[in-house]
């Protein structure tokens, strides 16, 4: 069915030793408790538990809505399956399906900041399912059912509804319906048509399938426009072969008796069923300006290149990431939770899935933000066949589906706790927003729009090699290893793995190019001491230096490095070859993810004790790779000490690189000098009313390496953050230089940087 983040490509982009490798690594699984009140002393021990807990214990017994002030129930959400029809995969059983309820636990985290527990209940009878999750209720704010076969979650999901007062949601049903709505409001507006007079088949009868038919009709679609079909055919009154109470709601006054005759003359088919179900004759017999939603996975009912043969004026979308118009559950249910939960919804009803629908449509719409357009090689995409619902990094989604939701369920009267202040709540949800779900994501759908060809020059290491594999599995690009190619295949083969035709493996003593590089390397060092045999003897045995002339002579895009040395020995190779970018200084710039926020952070690599001008300088450079992250760059240049006090000398060169950013007149918000607390806290700064930033900063300039070095290292050891980098910024062509030991997963976010390319 429509992905939902959790379903394959068209195939995988890791090996099956690499999800096992993922999910037992460090703590196994995917989710941790964390306490969100200080459990430092004696005393926070006494408020938390015993005897300071009897407090919220007698005013939730005398008021139960208290729980939702006193605990964390109004932000809690169940992840309950059995298993039974797990991914594409069937019935697994319960234990089988707690990967993907982990899995689905995470992204309503990620996106949305809703917390979720994953339950499994091994049962197969429903009665049984039923009677062990309905006594739950006063644990959780709603519950999200899961991978449960049909007809038992009809069933299952109905009965709950009527038995619990908070929100159940079978998001397999709902999820998918609710996002291929969406789509459908903007394929019917750019092709011109009525709902009324428009007929739709959709193949596939099970729950998703009926959950789309359902929600389609209560938008307005007449009864007897919308086809049903399943296995066996049209679903037509009267019809008695493999029907049940479901599908008999759903059965039309039609000679229709198979899909293809249910097709000719269509306006509309949705595919929730599997591959291959749609045939070049069915689309062909369609009306004119098909609309046509393949969303079987991992692989459509018919591929777009398959309907582009066909014929040219087709609307199309698939549940799948690498085409246009994906229909992905991400986009719904993290946010319908979200504006269920923040109104004390008793439920989620049609008005508010209607309203999520209509909200998704809308943004699409809307001119598409930076940190979108980024993902798309500098092309805006705009409303139109090709764009008609958004992308699942869209950051307005936090902000534009949970207020729609919100007030749906206020307007239908299932709100107990209805929001005042509209705008307040979006900014509130735009504040919620986990920067680490868009920024890699953004760089990783640019990139698979034009791979680059990304040398790895340290190509014996295992965890060089892995990433490579990870790197083309992504869709990334062409990773090139550059090492011995009788160790490199014994390490891969060593590995479980078997060379793949888009990785390439080079050696550099034996390269028909060698003599190439060491002419360009010689043109370049000839005067600063260097013969031509120095210069041959570092092409032949030096990895980075074969690596950095290979993307010098434009061999290759990009290139990755760092395992095996020193980050200052691997930069001084590289530099020999590359030359900074015209204009541009050379820095490093860390990016660092941590509580819902981004922060760029510069310089934590080249700089030991910059000067005024170079701060000024690495500001720039900080807030112009910020931009081509997507960010609209606020800049502080940290101190010591906040504006003036307390005095210290070591401030003054701050101090004299704002002066000197002030005579540039610069496009970017910055000030300076200033504390960190400062910078990052909107409160703190409120105390500087004088400051010219106009929230907290997402860009740091650190006054020396050594700050740089310990605050980016201790923000990961300490405050569980996730920096990337340092970034090597400022060069005329693209290298990425990681730490030492760095693991595969370090190398594939930084090649990918590199194949991205920050400098712009």
């Amino acid at each position: 069915m429509a992905s939902d983040s959790k379903n394959p490509g068209r195939r995988p982009t890791f090996t099956d030793q690499e999800a096992l490798q993922f999910h037992q690594q460090g703590r196994p699984g995917k989710l941790e408790i964390t306490p969100t009140k200080p459990m430092a002393t004696q005393r926070d021990l006494s408020l938390a538990y015993s005897p300071g807990v009897a407090v919220p214990v007698r005013a939730i017994a005398e008021d139960p809505s208290r729980a939702f002030d006193y605990t964390a129930r109004g932000n809690l959400v169940a992840v309950i399956s059995n298993g039974t029809a797990i991914l594409g995969l069937g019935n697994l059983g319960a234990l089988a399906s707690k990967p993907v309820m982990e899995g689905k636990a995470v992204l309503f985290k990620r996106f949305a900041d809703v917390d979720a527990i994953d339950l499994e209940v091994d049962t197969l009878d429903v009665d049984e399912f039923i009677n062990c999750v309905k006594p739950l209720a006063p644990s959780f704010g709603g519950i999200n059912l899961e991978d449960i076969r049909a007809p038992d979650c009809f069933i299952i999901e109905q009965r709950l509804r009527e038995l619990m007062d908070i929100p159940v949601f079978h998001d397999d049903q709902h999820g998918t319906a609710i996002i291929a709505l969406a789509g459908l409001i903007n394929a019917l507006d750019i092709t011109g048509r009525d709902i009324k007079s428009t007929k739709l088949v959709c193949n596939g009868a099970g729950s998703a399938g009926i959950a789309c038919v359902e929600l389609i009709k209560a938008m307005g679609f007449p009864h007897d426009n919308v086809i049903l079909c399943d296995t066996k055919g049209a679903i037509y009154k009267g019809r008695e072969d493999g029907m049940n109470q479901w599908k008999s709601a759903h059965a039309a006054e039609t000679d229709a008796r198979s899909l293809a005759d249910a097709m000719r003359g269509a306006d509309v088919v949705f595919g929730l069923s599997a591959k291959g179900a749609f045939t070049p004759e069915m689309i062909a017999s369609m009306a004119d300006q098909p609309i046509i939603f393949a969303m079987a996975n991992p692989d459509p009912e018919i591929t777009p290149e398959e309907v582009a043969e066909i014929r040219e004026d087709a609307i199309v979308a698939t549940g799948r990431s690498d085409y246009p118009n994906q229909i992905n559950n991400v986009l719904g249910f993290p946010y319908i939770f979200r504006g269920a939960l923040d109104v004390r919804a008793t439920t989620i009803n049609e008005d508010m899935k209607i309203a999520a629908a209509q909200a998704l449509a809308d943004l699409a719409r809307e001119d598409v933000p930076d940190q979108v357009a980024a993902a798309y090689r500098g092309s805006r995409p705009r409303y139109g066949s090709d764009y008609i619902i958004p992308v699942p990094f869209d950051p307005r989604l936090i902000s534009a589906i949970p207020s729609a939701v919100a007030a749906a369920a206020m307007e239908s009267g299932v709100a107990r706790k209805p929001i005042v202040d509209m705008d307040g709540y979006k900014q509130e949800l735009s504040a919620r927003r986990d920067p680490i779900a868009g920024t890699l994501q953004r760089i990783h759908s640019k990139i698979r729009r034009s791979p680059k060809r990304v040398v790895f020059a340290e190509g014996e290491e295992e965890q060089v090699i892995r990433a490579a594999f990870a790197f083309a599995n992504g869709g990334l690009g062409m990773p090139v290893l550059v090492g011995r190619e009788e160790q490199v295949r014994e390490t891969i083969s060593q590995l479980g793995l078997e060379l793949r035709d888009d990785i390439e493996i080079v050696n550099a003593r034996l390269s028909r190019r060698n003599s190439d590089y060491a002419d360009y390397l010689y043109s370049r060092l000839q005067r600063q001491g260097y013969l031509f045999r120095d210069c041959q003897r570092m092409v032949n045995t030096d990895r980075n230096t074969f690596g950095a002339c290979m993307v010098a002579t434009g061999d290759a895009d990009a290139m990755v490095t760092g395992v095996t040395r020193n980050y200052s020995i691997a930069l001084e190779e590289v530099r020999r070859v590359i030359d900074p970018k015209p204009g541009h200084r050379v820095i490093g710039a860390s990016i660092a993810l941590a509580r819902g926020r981004t922060v760029l952070m510069a310089d934590t690599a080249i700089h030991e004790m910059p000067t005024a001008v170079e701060l000024a300088a690495i500001a720039e450079e900080a807030a112009g790779v910020a931009r081509r992250l997507g960010y609209e760059p606020r800049v502080a240049l940290l101190a010591y000490s906040t504006f003036g006090h307390p005095p210290s000398e070591r401030s003054e060169r701050v101090r004299e690189a704002v002066k000197i950013l002030d005579k540039k007149h610069v496009d970017f918000e910055y000030d300076g000098e200033m504390s960190a607390d400062v910078a990052l806290n909107r409160e703190a700064m409120a105390a500087y009313p004088f400051c010219r930033l106009s929230g907290p900063a997402n860009v740091l300039v650190m006054p020396a390496i050594h700050s740089a070095s310990i605050s980016t290292k201790m923000l990961q050891e300490l405050g569980g953050s996730t920096v990337i980098g340092p970034l090597l910024v400022g060069l005329d062509k693209p290298v990425q230089i990681v730490g030492l030991g760095a693991t595969d997963t370090d190398l594939v976010n930084m090649a990918s940087v590199a194949a991205y390319n920050i400098n712009g």
